[in-house]
């Protein structure tokens, strides 16, 4: 259907067009306190009534045009939240706006929130908060539409300790001294594109800033800083080559952030500052450069081009992947992109691996009515989405031909929110001339069925075929043969194709525990700390049984909290007799300091979620 399931708010009755955000952060209290004001517009006659997604949110007082509005809350759904029912104290017709206002407090256990002691960050001086919005937790830090579908722009007066630094992902307004608390100051934003509000982000703590090119700085504590600026100098022309591929950046700004190591995801695309791990920062070259260049696409699709459910996230993260390599293809070479586009097939075939081929939430677009999108998020809509992008491009004529379609697509649903089915009348309208091609395509199988995609791709094998000879050569040998491995194996051998070789022992059945000893003894992994390739040899170890890598595995699993890593380690930990107990012993002690979607998530990984 094309009502959205995860969330309680009914557009089609009324969309709230800009929000005025004024809040200041307790750091004590560990919650957001302050107003909403919605520009809110009736989409129908005779208005009365405005439902809003809420998730662990106090409500105080609502206001509607500076009049006392009645409001309740309905009954609370187990991962949807509580919808808040506001009755109008006037009806609205069709076109006509009111100023919605909510003053709210948002919830130390927010779902939304990571709030972090001096102690917990590197400077260990000041405290530190983020918050990641996507997919459905911008309702529990203030009452909001919370669905893609919806896109608002917004200013926003954020008050915090006058040591400390705000940031959002919107243009820096200044700041001024907090006129009723002199300890504080007030830190404004701006946003004038409409976002949906899984976009609306903040971030507060003792930041410091390096300029590495015309539009971007780069933000991190200050331990960090430096280093941050060096590795992610390539921004301004990752952002250059995304221009000249699909069109005008149109988001002013695109600073970079690193948080704190807890932070669940690889990066988030925040308009005008992304988000990003610090794991990037020992991470191979091209996996960095290509976390950024991800990010920047999302400028274009996701942030410009919007899904208009969860059940649609393809669309984003499909697309997303797709620029992201053709940016890496620009910079690196075509048969670059080749084996990365390979190594996301891999990638894909390890996550239904792991789901099983039969499991829904493998589809393309799953039906998302009963299904929290945190528990359905996997790499299903990035690699398989990917995939039929990359089979349609090879179909159609071509990389030139194919980008053409994607800028003008952007071009068509730049700032809206669209559907699968928008998507594919807009793809047969631009190659009318090939209908009869785009009919043979198994559209029904790539949509709406589980496990593999019904075609696979044509990958250019010139950099993949020497990962592909040495794993065939781990999986065939007997333990005579172990002798003919040497360090010389690696010799010619690029970090991305040692986590290519790596990632292929994966799909396979476990190795012998005398193979792993073996291949520590004569690559020495263990000395390798780029996160990439340590959390696969991680991985193989543990699956090897291979009891010397437990405390590793924990340790890797709980320095970091980026899912991509913590989740599959722990998964693979908790899968091993030998330290099942240990593995679930060692969750428990680090949950209170783990970021609160990730401490559910393996909660539920390890069986722990009470």
């Amino acid at each position: 259907s094309m009502a959205d399931p995860c969330s309680f708010a009914s557009p089609a009755c009324c969309r709230t067009r800009h929000l005025y955000l004024r809040c200041r952060a307790d750091f004590g209290a560990q919650a957001l306190r302050g107003t909403a004001a919605f520009t809110a517009r009736a989409e129908r006659d005779a208005l009365r009534c405005l439902v809003l997604d809420s998730k662990d949110v106090q409500v105080f007082k609502v206001t509607v045009n500076g009049q006392d509005a009645k409001f309740v809350f309905g009954e609370k759904h187990s991962y949807k939240g509580t919808p808040l029912e506001i009755t109008l104290p006037f009806e609205l017709r069709r076109g006509q706006e009111a100023i919605v206002e909510i003053s709210f407090e948002s919830s130390p256990k927010s779902s939304a929130l990571q709030w972090f002691t001096p102690e917990q960050t590197s400077g260990k001086k000041h405290p530190f908060l983020f918050s990641q919005c996507q997919a459905t937790h911008c309702r529990a830090i203030f009452p909001c539409q919370d669905t893609p579908a919806v896109k608002l722009t917004y200013y926003a007066e954020i008050s915090v300790p006058k040591e400390l630094v705000a940031l959002m992902s919107a243009n820096r307004d200044g700041e001024m001294p907090d006129p009723e608390d002199s300890s504080r100051k007030i830190y404004h934003f701006s946003q004038n594109v409409p976002i949906p509000c899984y976009l609306i982000a903040l971030v507060v703590g003792a930041l410091e800033s390096r300029k590495i090119g015309p539009r971007t700085l780069v933000w991190a504590e200050k331990e960090l800083v430096d280093k941050s600026a060096y590795e992610f100098a390539e921004a301004e022309d990752m952002l250059k080559t995304a221009e000249d591929l699909v069109g005008p950046y149109v988001w002013g700004q695109y600073d970079l952030l690193v948080l704190p190591p807890s932070f669940p995801y690889g990066g988030m695309e925040n308009p005008c500052l992304t988000f990003v791990t610090p794991t990037l920062l020992v991470s191979v070259t091209f996996s960095r450069s290509q976390v950024i260049a991800h990010e920047i696409s999302h400028s274009w699709t996701g942030n410009l081009v919007t899904n208009k459910t969860w059940e649609h996230f393809w669309l984003n993260e499909g697309h997303t992947v797709y620029l992201e390599r053709r940016i890496g293809g620009r910079l690196f070479g075509e048969q670059f992109r080749h084996f990365h586009a390979l190594g996301g097939w891999r990638e894909l075939q390890n996550t239904i691996n792991t789901y099983g081929d039969k499991n829904p939430i493998t589809n393309l677009v799953p039906d998302l009515s009963d299904v929290d999108p945190d528990v359905a998020y996997s790499s299903v809509p990035y690699e398989k989405g990917f995939a039929l992008l990359f089979y349609l491009e090879q179909l159609l004529g071509g990389p030139d031909i194919f980008i053409g379609f994607l800028k003008a697509y952007v071009q068509q649903f730049a700032y809206k929110s669209i559907v699968t089915e928008d998507w594919k009348k807009f793809l047969y309208s631009y190659f009318k001339d090939k209908v009869d091609i785009l009919d043979k395509v198994d559209w029904n199988s790539w949509f709406h069925a589980p496990g593999m995609p019904p075609v696979k791709p044509t990958y250019d094998m010139t950099l993949a075929n020497a990962c592909v000879a040495l794993s065939q050569r781990w999986i065939t040998a007997k333990e005579s043969d172990l002798d003919s491995f040497s360090s010389a194996d690696l010799k010619e051998m690029s970090s991305h194709q040692l986590v290519e070789f790596l990632a292929l022992l994966l799909l396979e059945p476990p190795l012998p525990v005398s193979h792993v000893k073996r291949m520590q003894q004569v690559y020495d992994f263990n000395a390798i700390h780029n996160s990439e390739i340590r959390f696969r040899w991680l991985r193989l170890c543990i699956k090897s049984r291979w009891e010397d890598a437990i405390p590793l595995a924990l340790k890797m699993a709980t320095d970091q909290g980026r899912m991509k890593f913590t989740r599959p380690l722990f998964r693979d930990l908790y899968n091993f007799d030998k330290c099942r107990d240990l593995a679930v012993k060692t969750f428990l002690e680090h949950r209170a300091s783990m970021h609160p979607v990730t401490s559910m998530l393996v909660g539920k990984d390890l069986k722990q979620d009470q």
